[in-house]
């Protein structure tokens, strides 16, 4: 409100000023006073101000007259509308806050008693209390309404309150969850009929909890679920976490000495899709391991089971920080440490076998879901011990909810990982950008988008998967691109060879064009696309949550799928002879049309329709919506019957008072609500027990007694029909239980049906290659022709420039690239890990010919960040993450390192560096990408000969028109230069980084520039002739002589050395020289000697100082 309105109400609402006696001292010692008022919908800011304030004192001015005079019409304005009276404040803070004085304790209304029972027993939940036909909030929970609804908020008796409609539920919840509350719904738990002719008939209504929603529940809720105004997410996985002591087994004796300091037991559930995920690990001092599953699965909420680790703590708040909206939780685990975790779940599990008996002890025994729960026992007694304990903890925290029934389930159990799938690091992921960009973390410019050509939402679920979970065995891979090539192939009717690629031994024919599969294919996805999510739908379907309109779409649309995919011929056995035009050949399409279309599923959801009444479904009544005409449900046929009968009770009387009155045209009306009213003229006799209910100024409308009691008995049959027409609905649907496996499979095969198509889609629209992978026994390797980035190809489209890639365990297996900033390194490194990542998919791949070996983990090092947080410096952090690379990667990995060590001293970081490298090379084998500005570095091959090959990213330097390549450092001309990139990868070191353009991109002064360019040149100068100085001083002149080609060659490799120039510098060379003088004194001695023995000697020493040097 602005300062010109709050004055004008100021006036408006001023009193009229009393006898100018009592009033013209106190004016003549002062100024008026001000008087404004301020409408504020920040209630918290209200009470914060009322806490300053004494209880016993109220807060006034004495120095104003107006607030000291008798009540007038501006108070009574202030203490309505804007500010409450003070002793209410006090009451709401009492109430909130539990404290209690020698006040007089408030007088609360008998609905302020429910909300206070209520919040009593859920303290951490925010109450949206059903009063007629708005949901208000109380207290606190008012205060956090006004701040995230944006609704107001004011005194009533002793609570702040606010409210927002009934119809408009669904809004307000999804917006409190968004942002991390728990929030419970109270609903009225009798209506008007009952409570009319119940005990209570004038106390309020009775309330209680119906419904709890938090971020990870909300999907599969009743009358929530389904995404609203853009709230749905992709996923909204539950996480609990615990932790144990290390396991010191045989194979983790190794991992335990790398630095293992505990052993971390998860489960994740998507209860809106029935996945859960579990696993148990040990991990690192940084938990790299349990960000790793953090930011594959991105939860919606975590479940800490307590005790944790400090460290452990870190990360997970650290997730779910203030900006995130992540919901954390805190439950003990103290009461499982024992071996109490397994005995728990089996009991759960008990419990709900005996409540499915007493369930269906009127219907035919539920065989299908005996079946599901023994399976599910089955996984659970096979899991590891901390698993099982935060399943224990998963189960006590959803029973809250009710949808503890989901884990019942064995079907939806997998493991976090396993020996078919790779397992990228958090590393990976994020400096591949695998899932998000590095940028704005948004999904624009991931593998994942330039992937996603995908239909239906769950589609998109089951590819984060598969991107994030590519596969290790080799014969899966190979069903995927044989299924990926059929329906590419069907796309354009004919094979394209060149492009599809060399096609393993023993796969499909792929020469015969199957045009009808991406019709059929593309039909039945994009059918599912526009309708409901069916994989959330048909969850919620068992929990009992879906609606009865939903239930049908969801049903139908599963149902119209499977029948057109009958059209597909996917019988098992396609014999030569058939030329059918629909006949599938990849018997990965096969098996997913077959379950997707299967009879049970087709039948099944057949029967279930016609059980239903299809347009009382599209209008929400129940009453209406069951088939009762085969006797399948006699409650509701009984109900049916008696309110049938009420209605011709009141139809029997209005022909009685048609011949009372003698009004042959008379009939019942309706006035506001109000139904079977006799309405008569204002001057009609009518009998004295006729209860007048309203009236105009010609009539009057009765209801007779008679007709009062149908009334009664019309009502009270009507709230019967409804509670057994509820009761039957959710019988309905508890009898989807038996077929939820075969349905849950079923969109499973739509899932990847979808992402199969997407991958064509991809290989299409894109151009690429299908990769070939060589047999298991075969040197692990990666051959590249023309590869290019998947992402930057498609921003840069025909000006990003491919390069080849070849490594090979049994050749050269280890590449150091180097070259000037900018000029392309990190792309081409990452360009080829995302397209083994691709090709273990079983997608096609960005290049004109791929050969891969399966990979069993692809690690990275990449980047600078620093994590304050958790007190870890951008160079801890930086070998935190090679070491963890070191302890997991094997012979069989792709490893990745990108300019490690330059976050210390460049003596420190290039001993770091070799070490790293040398570690890999001798102990691991394993394939190596290690890009570097350390020229030093490249010295290693000397000591791995064919194994380790240097590169560069090539450039073209000119200078005044002349083109010349790799330039010498000048002090001007090194600022005149314009450089080049040409992005090719070619062999040899690069001398030069170019870093002073860099600092021109960056708009550095140019005086800062050409400052810097003229320091570089006196240093290169100084160390060149101090290295100079130190060869001739330190060099012994025998050894000079005895052998001068050697003892040259080392010295020029001394001198590559660029130590600074200070003292300790000095030191550092003169220490260098006297070593390097032992050494040639024992390589003299070796050579000169006839003795073998002293000879043989004297090479072991020298080979003493030899390691020396390496080390320095």
């Amino acid at each position: 409100m602005g300062k010109h309105k709050q004055q004008i109400i100021s006036r408006f609402f001023a009193p009229k000023p009393k006898s100018p006696s009592n009033e013209e001292p106190l004016q003549s010692s002062q100024n008026p006073p001000k008087i404004s008022t301020t409408v504020t919908f920040s209630p918290s800011k209200r009470l914060k101000t009322t806490h300053f304030l004494s209880p016993d004192k109220p807060s006034q001015n004495p120095n104003n007259p107006i607030i000291n005079s008798n009540p007038s019409l501006h108070q009574r304005f202030l203490s309505k509308l804007l500010e409450p009276p003070q002793h209410l404040l006090e009451h709401t803070h009492q109430a909130n806050q539990g404290n209690n004085d020698s006040r007089e304790p408030p007088k609360y209304t008998p609905l302020e008693k429910q909300v206070l029972e209520l919040k009593s027993k859920n303290p951490d939940v925010v109450l949206m209390v059903e009063v007629g036909y708005r949901y208000r909030f109380f207290g606190k929970d008012a205060e956090i309404a006004a701040r995230v609804l944006g609704v107001y908020a004011h005194m009533d008796h002793n609570f702040l309150t606010a409210s927002v409609p009934t119809f408009r539920l669904n809004v307000h919840v999804r917006r409190l969850v968004g942002v991390g509350y728990k929030v419970g719904v109270v609903k009225q738990t009798e209506t008007a009929a009952i409570k009319a002719h119940g005990e209570n008939k004038v106390g309020p209504f009775e309330r209680g909890l119906s419904a709890l929603y938090t971020k990870a529940t909300i999907e599969a809720a009743e009358d929530l679920g389904g995404e609203e105004e853009g709230c749905g997410s992709l996923s909204s996985y539950l996480l609990c976490v615990v932790e144990g002591d290390v396991v010191m087994g045989d194979e983790d004796v190794g991992v335990v000495e790398s630095g293992v300091d505990v052993r971390i037991g998860v489960v994740a559930v998507e209860i809106s899709t029935g996945d859960v995920v579990y696993g148990e690990f040990n991990d690192s001092f940084i938990r790299a391991g349990l960000e790793g599953v953090i930011l594959s699965l991105a939860p919606a909420e975590l479940l800490l089971g307590e005790p944790l680790s400090k460290q452990t703590q870190k990360v997970l708040v650290n997730y779910a920080g203030p900006t995130s909206n992540i919901r954390m939780e805190r439950m003990s685990c103290d009461c499982f440490r024992d071996g109490g975790a397994l005995p728990d779940v089996i009991s759960y599990f008990e419990n709900i076998r005996e409540d499915d008996s007493v369930s269906n002890q009127h219907h035919t025994m539920d065989v299908r879901g005996d079946e599901n729960n023994q399976f599910a026992l089955k996984v659970i007694m096979t899991m590891p011990g901390l698993a099982v304990r935060a399943l224990a903890i998963t189960l006590r925290h959803l029973k809250q909810f009710g949808f503890e029934t989901i884990v019942s389930l064995g079907a939806s159990f997998r493991p976090l990982s396993s020996n078919m799938e790779m397992r990228l690091s958090a590393n990976a992921l994020q400096q591949l950008e695998v899932l998000n960009n590095n940028a704005d973390g948004s999904e624009t410019g991931s593998l994942l988008k330039s992937m996603n050509h995908t239909l239906t939402i769950f589609g998109t679920r089951l590819l984060r998967h598969w991107v994030t979970h590519p596969l290790r065995d080799r014969n899966m891979i190979i069903a995927r691109l044989d299924a990926v090539s059929e329906i590419a192939e069907s796309m354009c009717g004919t094979l394209d060879l060149e492009n599809l690629g060399a096609v393993d031994e023993g796969a499909f024919d792929c020469t015969v064009g199957q045009p009808g599969i991406n019709h059929v294919v593309s039909l039945v996805l994009t059918n599912l696309g526009r309708s409901p999510d069916v994989q959330r739908g048909i969850t919620r379907i068992f929990h009992r949550t879906a609606t009865p309109k939903e239930f049908i779409a969801v049903v139908q649309a599963i149902l119209l799928a499977g029948k057109q995919l009958r059209q597909l011929h996917a019988e098992e056995h396609v014999y030569p002879e058939d030329k059918k035009r629909n006949a599938v050949h990849s018997a990965l399409l096969k098996k997913l049309i077959r379950i997707a279309s299967s009879s049970g599923v087709v039948n099944t959801a057949a029967k279930l329709l016609s059980t239903l009444n299809a347009e009382a479904a599209e209008k929400g009544d129940l009453v209406n919506l069951m088939s009762v005409s085969d006797g399948a449900y006699p409650d509701v046929a009984e109900s049916q019957m008696k309110v049938q009968s009420a209605n011709e009770k009141l139809e029997s009387l209005i022909g009685l008072y048609r011949k009372q009155l003698g009004i042959r045209s008379l009939e019942y009306v309706t006035v506001s609500g109000t139904s079977h009213l006799i309405e008569l003229p204002s001057d009609r006799k009518v009998p004295s027990y006729w209860v007048k209910i309203n009236s105009t100024k010609k009539t009057i409308r009765y209801h007779p007694p008679e007709v009062l009691a149908a009334l009664n008995q019309l009502s009270l049959a009507t709230e019967e029909l409804n509670i057994v027409s509820r009761a039957a609905w959710s019988s309905f649907l508890g009898k989807f239980h038996s077929c939820y496996a075969d349905f849950q499979a079923a969109v499973q095969a739509f899932a990847a049906l979808d992402c199969l198509y997407s991958l064509a889609i991809l290989s299409r629209n894109k151009n690429y290659v299908r990769p070939v992978f060589v047999d298991d026994d075969q040197p692990v390797q990666i051959r590249i022709r023309s590869g290019r980035h998947p992402v930057l190809e498609s921003i840069l489209q025909d000006n990003f420039v491919p390069n080849d890639t070849d490594l090979h365990s049994g050749q050269e297996y280890c590449q150091i690239v180097t070259g000037p900033n900018m000029g392309g390194k990190s792309c081409y490194i990452r360009q080829v890990a995302l397209i083994a990542i691709m090709a273990q998919v079983g997608s096609f791949v960005p290049a004109s010919y791929a050969k891969l070996h399966v990979l069993d983990g692809i690690y990275t090092r990449m980047g600078a960040s620093d994590n304050i947080q958790q007190g870890r410096s951008t160079f801890l952090e930086e070998l935190s993450e090679a070491s963890q690379i070191l302890q997991s990667c094997t012979s069989g990995s792709l490893v990745i390192l990108d300019e490690l060590g330059r976050g210390t001293s460049t003596h420190d970081g290039v001993a770091i560096a070799y070490a790293t490298l040398h570690h890999l090379l001798e102990q691991k084998r394993c394939l190596v990408l290690f890009v570097t500005h350390y020229p030093k570095i490249a010295d290693i091959q000397k000591e791995f000969p064919g194994a380790v090959g240097t590169y560069h990213v090539s450039y073209v330097t000119s200078n005044n028109g002349d083109s010349s390549s790799e330039c010498e450092l000048g002090g001007s001309n090194a600022n005149n230069e314009d450089v080049t990139y040409l992005y090719k990868l070619v062999p040899g070191i690069s001398e030069r980084s170019f870093g002073f353009k860099v600092a021109q991109l960056a708009q550095l002064p140019a005086s800062c520039i050409e400052q810097a360019i003229v320091l570089a040149e006196k240093l290169e100068m100084v160390v060149h002739k101090r290295m100079d100085n130190q060869r001739r001083k330190y060099c012994p002149p025998g050894t000079q002589s005895a052998n001068p080609d050697i003892h040259n060659k080392a010295m020029d490799r001394t001198s590559e050395y660029n130590y600074p120039a200070d003292a300790n510098g000095q030191d550092s060379i003169a220490n260098l020289a006297n070593t390097c003088q032992k050494l040639f004194s024992c390589l003299k001695t070796a050579l000169e000697t006839d003795n073998l023995a002293e000879g043989f000697d004297m090479l072991k020493r020298a080979r003493i100082v030899a390691r020396e040097l390496i080390a320095w």
